[in-house]
């Protein structure tokens, strides 16, 4: 008995042990993963939903959910207007519904955008893309803080850089485009004069005007070119009055790297010829527009959302070019291009495609007579990031 006693002591001091140590045991916090509400895309709706599961953990093209923080909207008919066809067709492509896509459009390049990636994040967006090159510093603010969710930045060059693996680049060899679209130009002048609305002197624009200028000239050695600042990515009002400016200093093919059709219908205005970025401008000015240089940014988003619910690492610096297809020039005005031009046109493509030449191929000079490129080298741009900052001889600016 007294045995029997000593046996039930010992199974209750282990007890009181047992329960000791599991009382003393901290609960697990929460992960990151864990479903937290999130606000519903649908203005009217007052129900919340949980955020969808990171990749890997049950993401599929049936719940992932898309961002898109955009600097204007698709009545731009140029740079927006691109992109979102690009989102379009990648929606297409894969099957998305429209409630797995969530556009954020006209959003400055300030503290409202940092203020639009999050709430896209509260919306529980796996993937974020941001597309205006003002907005890189603060998807870099905004991506530090929420690993779990993937960043993409077109143009730019902080997120390749960047040791976060969340975060990411992407652009495209346009000055490819440029230079085909500048052939079409260089064959229409009649005084070798051209001009050309640029937003700002930024490394991607001047690669895009000296592409644009490289192909006029292959065609055309005469041709010299005029180019204006309006300063800003989007302002139609700028873009039309730096349009007429450069008319009235006897440009009579005009190009462009702005958002808007101005500079289109203010040279049909004054009778004189238009080559367009972004979107086909031939029927805002059926008169004046040859072609226009284009983007097929489904290219990129397609890829992205695909590795991304594949497990599979999305490029931290992408940027592909003719041969991929990601950019183009759009259909040529038959009414208006001069005589040769598409031949002179498919002839260059061919060069590019071969993959032996590229635009940037010697010898260039810049405009105080240096080298910048010697004969037979090429310069080949970053992927993601232009870094091409050349004033070639025969470009002035303007109004500086």
């Amino acid at each position: 008995m007294q045995q029997f006693k000593k046996w039930i002591v010992l199974l209750l001091c282990i007890a009181l042990a047992v329960s000791i140590v599991a009382c003393d045991k901290k609960p697990d916090e929460p992960t990151k993963t864990d479903p937290a509400p999130v606000e519903s895309q649908d203005p009217g709706e007052s129900e919340t939903a949980p955020a969808p599961p990171p990749a890997g953990d049950g993401v599929t093209l049936d719940n992932i959910k898309l961002g898109f923080v955009h600097i204007t909207d698709p009545s731009d008919m140029g740079y927006t207007y691109n992109h979102n066809l690009g989102t379009e067709k990648m929606q297409r492509e894969l099957g998305l519904r429209d409630d797995q896509i969530i556009n954020k459009f006209n959003t400055p390049e300030d503290a409202e955008c940092e203020a639009a990636l999050r709430e896209l994040v509260e919306q529980g967006c796996h993937i974020i893309f941001a597309t205006s090159f003002g907005f890189e510093d603060y998807v870099m603010t905004v991506a530090a803080e929420f690993p779990d969710v993937e960043f993409c930045h077109a143009s730019g060059y902080q997120c390749a850089l960047s040791d976060m693996p969340n975060t990411h680049n992407y652009f495209g060899k346009i000055y490819q485009a440029r230079y085909l679209s500048g052939i079409a130009a260089g064959l229409k002048t009649e005084n070798n004069q051209l001009g050309y609305v640029n937003a700002f002197p930024f490394a991607e624009c001047i690669q895009g005007f000296t592409g644009f200028y490289l192909g006029a000239k292959s065609v055309n050695p005469d041709v010299k070119m005029k180019v204006m600042n309006t300063w800003s990515w989007n302002d139609p009002q700028k873009e039309a009055q730096a349009a007429k400016s450069l008319i009235e200093l006897g440009c009579d093919v005009l190009g462009q790297h702005c958002d808007s059709t101005a500079p289109a219908t203010a040279a049909e205005a004054e009778g004189v010829y238009h080559v367009g970025y972004n979107s086909d401008m031939i029927d805002a000015a059926p008169h004046a527009t040859l072609t226009s240089a284009i983007w097929d940014w489904s290219r990129y988003l397609e890829l992205a959302v695909t590795n991304y619910v594949e497990g599979k690492a999305i490029p931290k610096d992408w940027g592909e070019g003719l041969k991929e297809g990601a950019v183009d020039i759009s259909r040529l005005n038959e009414a208006l291009i001069a005589d040769g031009t598409a031949e002179a046109i498919e002839e260059a493509r061919a060069k590019i495609l071969s993959g032996d030449w590229d635009v940037f191929t010697g010898p260039l000079v810049n405009a105080d007579g240096e080298v910048v490129v010697a004969d037979g080298d090429t310069y080949i741009e970053p992927a993601s990031s232009p870094a091409w900052e050349h004033i070639l001889e025969g470009i002035e600016f303007i109004g500086e």
